[in-house]
């Protein structure tokens, strides 16, 4: 049984649909920007070094947003700051469509970045602490999962848009999602843990609290996983249309195949929402990213057309699965006064791994460096973050929130 008919309360249902379709327009206007820098890199004549900024500067923006938003949402309500950072990647993004040139593009993407950031770590602290504790491990898996959704609709648009109506038109597309953001005021609620909460404390105190002694194990670990997990996840994916180009295929062709990798990211985030109750957070996270590094050894050196998608395939359901069980399980391990600015500083530290690998990648490409020495470079991070959490990480499973 599902974990939506599980739920016998409507509004936690609606919740997670709401909070779900956030998310999907956030995955959207992540997704795009890699299909649109292949496209703007034929079209501006961009360099790999001016291709990795453009890819890294969202991450900036996703780092400086998840840290301050956060906060914000510790002291001033999840659903608030959820509403205000829709709005700012969705304004971001429409406006991206005007950009004249390099710099004023990513000044923009930098905005967007801001908003997207912040917008993660607060959704999923808001289904965690909404859910059921039978169930929240996969809600908050489920809710990541419309992530998947998120990125085909990406790849929809860069498949069927793009190639006939320009990159322009998908930044247009992109700013759909302000309309959605006066729907989400009125459908969902803050969490009860959050309006139960009267204590409002300042930054720098929540900051300490993250590193007490009671938390200062699972903030190193949490750390190190989100790094990891986030700089091999934006260096493969942000990079994969130019990869494939690169590898000798068309633009068109390139989306055709992204899309089909694409679309495995879906049974990888539902396995894992049936995996995280059953068997574990540890458990999940440890398989998930083992065989993500597998897959992107197996991907790094494919050389058919089968191989590749195969590959890409495997690479697409094993990671982003990972992707669930890591917001699933970081909620867990704060308390409530200090559960969003926990989970944003992580992710913050994560984006730092986004903005530092399509950066990396780029350089690598521009020095000829192969692909295949580029991926074993994936695999050895991947393989970090997965120690991290077997040998520091404990597991939260059946345990209530604080």
């Amino acid at each position: 049984m599902s974990t939506l008919a599980m739920l016998r309360n409507p509004k936690q249902r609606k919740l997670l649909f709401s909070a779900g379709l956030s998310w999907m327009f956030d995955a959207m206007d992540v997704g795009i920007i890699s299909f649109i820098v292949a496209a703007l890199a034929i079209d501006w004549n961009l360099s790999p070094g001016q291709v990795g900024i453009l890819t890294s500067i969202n991450s900036v923006g996703m780092a400086v947003g998840a840290a301050l938003a956060g906060y914000m949402a510790d002291r001033y309500g999840r659903k608030s700051v959820l509403l205000w950072t829709l709005l700012l990647f969705s304004a971001a993004s429409g406006l991206s469509a005007l950009a004249a040139s390099f710099t004023v593009l990513c000044a923009l993407r930098f905005i967007a970045g801001v908003g997207l950031g912040g917008e993660l770590p607060v959704a999923s602290t808001l289904v965690s602490e909404s859910m059921p504790v039978k169930q929240r491990g996969r809600a908050v898996v489920l809710l990541e999962s419309f992530w998947a959704g998120g990125w085909i609709l990406a790849a929809l648009i860069a498949y069927f848009v793009i190639p006939y109506y320009g990159w322009k038109s998908a930044f247009i597309i992109g700013a759909v999602p302000a309309l959605y953001a006066l729907y989400l005021r009125r459908a969902i609620e803050d969490s009860p843990k959050f309006i139960r909460q009267e204590l409002k404390t300042s930054f720098l105190h929540k900051l300490q609290s993250v590193w007490s002694a009671d938390y200062r194990r699972s903030t190193i670990m949490l750390w190190v996983l989100w790094f990891t997990v986030v700089f091999s996840y934006y260096g493969m994916f942000l990079w994969l249309p130019t990869v494939m180009v690169m590898k000798g295929f068309s633009l068109v062709k390139s989306f055709q195949y992204v899309l089909i990798m694409t679309l495995a990211q879906l049974p990888g985030y539902f396995t894992a929402a049936y995996f995280i109750e059953k068997y574990g957070r540890k458990f999940v996270l440890v398989t998930y990213l083992l065989l993500t590094a597998v897959s992107a050894i197996w991907f790094g050196s494919a050389e058919s057309v089968g191989m590749l998608i195969a590959a890409g395939i495997s690479l697409s359901f094993f990671n982003l699965g990972a992707w669930g069980g890591l917001y699933a399980y970081t909620p867990e391990l704060y308390p409530t006064s200090t559960r969003s600015t926990g989970v944003g500083l992580a992710a913050s530290v994560g984006r730092i791994g986004g903005i530092i690998a399509p950066l990396l990648v780029g350089m690598l490409v521009g020095w000829k460096i192969e692909i295949q020495t580029i991926f074993i470079l994936f695999f050895v991070t991947i393989i970090v973050g997965a120690m991290a959490v077997l040998f520091l990480g404990k597991e939260t499973k059946g345990k209530e929130l604080d």
